[in-house]
């Protein structure tokens, strides 16, 4: 078993609203919060380290300022809300992502929100379709904001399109190329804003940007299989990034025969498939990978059923974590507690 000490990851929980589970003297205490509430995913407010939003199925944002144990209603009433991003440089500004695909913004964390019409404008917008969920209607999966400059804006539809603001949701782009339309995951570096990572189904699994997110590559190299949930780079070193793969939608929510593989990236090289004490393959969709603020090396991957899986080594090496999470939803928060 793999231990920490002062960690906090969040998962939002198929059956249990969100999932808090703290790492103190080595050991692990775990609760449910929020419990009367479907939730969908999940943001923190990375300076404080104790803001946290929840988005639900039908009842818009839940907020809370005391790290999760406490939470109240945060706007957007009626709205499925898809998809959370807190602007890493101007933590007054919450993006939210609804189904169907509209994007919110709160200029007040979370005190009220306006709908940034202007997305409802993007070109191709008609062919938006989602398999995923009937009646077939899209919906924005993934928000990122740039940690150098709040006015950029990242927006993956799935199933549709990615799109990138350089205003903060004032005016949007057209399908960015070289990305996946099928977008599960949309991230920039912490703290390097050249540097932005998607995962996702239909086209190849990954994609990678160095310039803020303007151009993109499709990274599928050394890939054995491209149907890709989850993202994730290390905080000191952005050409270190990681994916969680299975062959095919039907095998990765299946829940218990992924045929999953979790893979790294390197300074621009092919990916590496990861053992070093995984289960090979992994049975359990990883549906969230997290790596910690601070900590360079350490990357942490939730399975759908559960279980936590750590390395402190770039992936080289892997141990289960001492703690479960029960059922999750994919998205994986994992804060340093002070």
């Amino acid at each position: 078993m793999v231990e920490f000490d002062d960690l906090l990851l969040v998962a939002a929980s198929a059956r249990a609203g969100v999932v808090l589970a703290r790492a103190q003297s080595r050991r692990w205490e775990t609760e449910a919060v929020l419990r009367d509430q479907d939730v969908r995913c999940l943001a923190a407010n990375l300076t404080d380290g104790r803001t946290l939003y929840a988005g639900t199925q039908g009842n818009g944002v839940f907020r809370s300022t005391d790290g999760g144990a406490s939470w109240s209603h945060a706007g957007l009433a009626g709205q499925i809300i898809k998809s959370l991003a807190v602007s890493p440089t101007d933590d007054l500004a919450v993006y939210a992502g609804a189904k169907p695909p509209m994007v919110f913004v709160s200029r007040g964390r979370g005190d009220s929100w306006e709908e940034l019409k202007s997305f409802r404008g993007i070109p191709g917008r008609s062919l938006w379709r989602s398999p995923a969920e009937p009646p077939g209607a899209a919906y924005v999966q993934s928000l990122a904001v740039s940690p150098t400059d709040s006015r950029v804006v990242l927006a993956g539809i799935e199933l549709g399109a990615v799109v990138r603001s350089a205003d903060g949701g004032a005016t949007w782009s057209r399908h960015l190329r070289g990305t996946l339309r099928d977008c599960h995951s949309l991230i920039f570096h912490p703290h390097d804003g050249n540097w932005a990572y998607e995962a996702g189904g239909t086209g190849g699994g990954a994609s990678l940007s160095r310039d803020g997110g303007a151009t993109w590559t499709k990274v599928g190299e050394g890939l054995d299989r491209h149907y890709a949930v989850a993202c994730a780079a290390d905080p000191d070193r952005p050409g270190v990034w990681y994916t969680s793969a299975s062959p095919g939608p039907g095998k990765a929510h299946s829940g218990r025969n992924a045929e999953a593989a979790l893979f790294r990236a390197q300074d621009g090289a092919r990916w590496v498939k990861l053992t070093g004490g995984l289960p090979q393959p992994i049975e359990s969709m990883p549906y969230g990978l997290a790596t910690v603020p601070g900590r360079s090396g350490l990357v942490i991957a939730a399975l759908q059923n559960g279980e936590a899986w750590a390395s402190e080594d770039i992936g080289e090496t892997w141990g289960q974590l001492s703690v479960q999470l029960g059922s999750i939803r994919p998205g994986l928060l994992a804060i340093p507690l002070d």
